[in-house]
This record gives C-alpha cells, sequence and structure tokens, in this order.
C-alpha cells in the first residue's frame, strides 16, 4: 500500500508540474482546438509506457545484479525529485507557449507530436526511472510494476486531456495560467520534501 501510495504522489506532483509536454499540449490546443490537444495527449500518454518498458527492465536487472548500483539509482533517483521540486517552486514566469500559427495538425501528426514530445523527453525519463527506483524492490510482483507503468501512463492521458480542454477556451486557458505560479510553489515543496524522505527510507 505504502509502494502504491508513493507511485501515485510522485506521479500526480511530477505530471502537474508544467514542462514540455504541457507546453506542447497548450500550443496545439488553443491554435487547433480540441480534438487536436486530446490527440496529442493519448500522444503523451503512449510515450510514457515507451519509458516504463525499458525503465521495468533495467531496475530488474540492477535489483538482479548489485544491491550497491541499486541504492545509488535510488539516491540518485531521491536527488532528482528534489532538484526537479526546488526547479519547480523557483518559478516564476508562466510556462512559455509558442502561439504562432503554423498551419493545421492532421490527427496523425497531433498524435505524432504528443508522442515524440515525451519519448525524446529526458525529463520523462528520470522522472520514470526515479519513480521505479524508489517503490520497486525485488519482492514487487511484475503485475504489480506493469499496474504502476500504466497508472502513470492514464495520469498523463487525463491531466493533458484536461489541460487540451482548457486551453481551447480562451478564458479558461487565462484562468488556468493565472494560478500556475501558486501551483508551482505547491508542487515543488511537495516533490522536494518527498524527495527528501525517500532519501533517507530504508531500502527494499
Amino acid at each position: 500500500m505504502t509502494e502504491v501510495l508513493a507511485v501515485a504522489v510522485i506521479t500526480v506532483l511530477a505530471v502537474v508540474a508544467p514542462g514540455a509536454d504541457f507546453a506542447m499540449i497548450v500550443r496545439n490546443s488553443y491554435l487547433y482546438g480540441r480534438r487536436t490537444g486530446l490527440l496529442g495527449a493519448a500522444g503523451v500518454a503512449a510515450g510514457v509506457l515507451v519509458h516504463v518498458t525499458y525503465t521495468m527492465l533495467g531496475v530488474g536487472l540492477l535489483i538482479a545484479s548489485s544491491a550497491f548500483l541499486f541504492t545509488v539509482i535510488k539516491l540518485t533517483g531521491a536527488a532528482y525529485l528534489v532538484y526537479i521540486g526546488v526547479r519547480t517552486f523557483r518559478t516564476r514566469a508562466e510556462v512559455t507557449v509558442d502561439l504562432e500559427r503554423r498551419g493545421g495538425l492532421t490527427p496523425f501528426a497531433a498524435l505524432r507530436t504528443g508522442f515524440l514530445t515525451n519519448v525524446l523527453n529526458p525529463k520523462t525519463t528520470l522522472f520514470v526511472v526515479s519513480t521505479f527506483a524508489q517503490v520497486v524492490g525485488p519482492d514487487t510482483p511484475v503485475v504489480q510494476q506493469v499496474g504502476y507503468g500504466l497508472f502513470m501512463s492514464l495520469a498523463h492521458l487525463l491531466w493533458f486531456g484536461a489541460v487540451a480542454v482548457f486551453f481551447s477556451h480562451d478564458r479558461m486557458r487565462t484562468l488556468m495560467l493565472r494560478g500556475q505560479k501558486l501551483l508551482n510553489k505547491l508542487i515543488g515543496s511537495a516533490l522536494a520534501g518527498l524527495g527528501v524522505s525517500l532519501a533517507f527510507a530504508p531500502s527494499h
């Protein structure tokens, strides 16, 4: 139950924190409408599954081969959570979004854009690896690990789907951006605190 809660909290906080995926969804939803934004969100969710797949294999091999290496990865992951927490907390400006119209996007192009933006984002790699390093142990069933991965993907789909709906309307877009600075403070504090607590938590 502790593992499940940790995955849920880290995922929700990391997903809501603004980044490349957020900027891409905002831009496409604002310029091309709700459907394009939602397809981009689906692409992001699919990209997360790619990160989860190679992370499951890598973390599993580390656990099996070397307790020392796994501890190093665990501490590095915790440090990364603290780092992104501090960075998010200190962010003063709203997320930068290029709103220059550059033609339309086909459904496939919208899906592909979301997928590639996520798959090629090193921050997503670090997020997934960090999360698995904190919660996955030798006794964690593969089915449960798959569940964690599916939850991460679903969380991305739901959040960025909501972003697409909001940013396809001018008034909602203004309201959401207005609350982003306060949200950054809350998310940053929570991520940093979580990273510190996980660094000092006993290893599996």
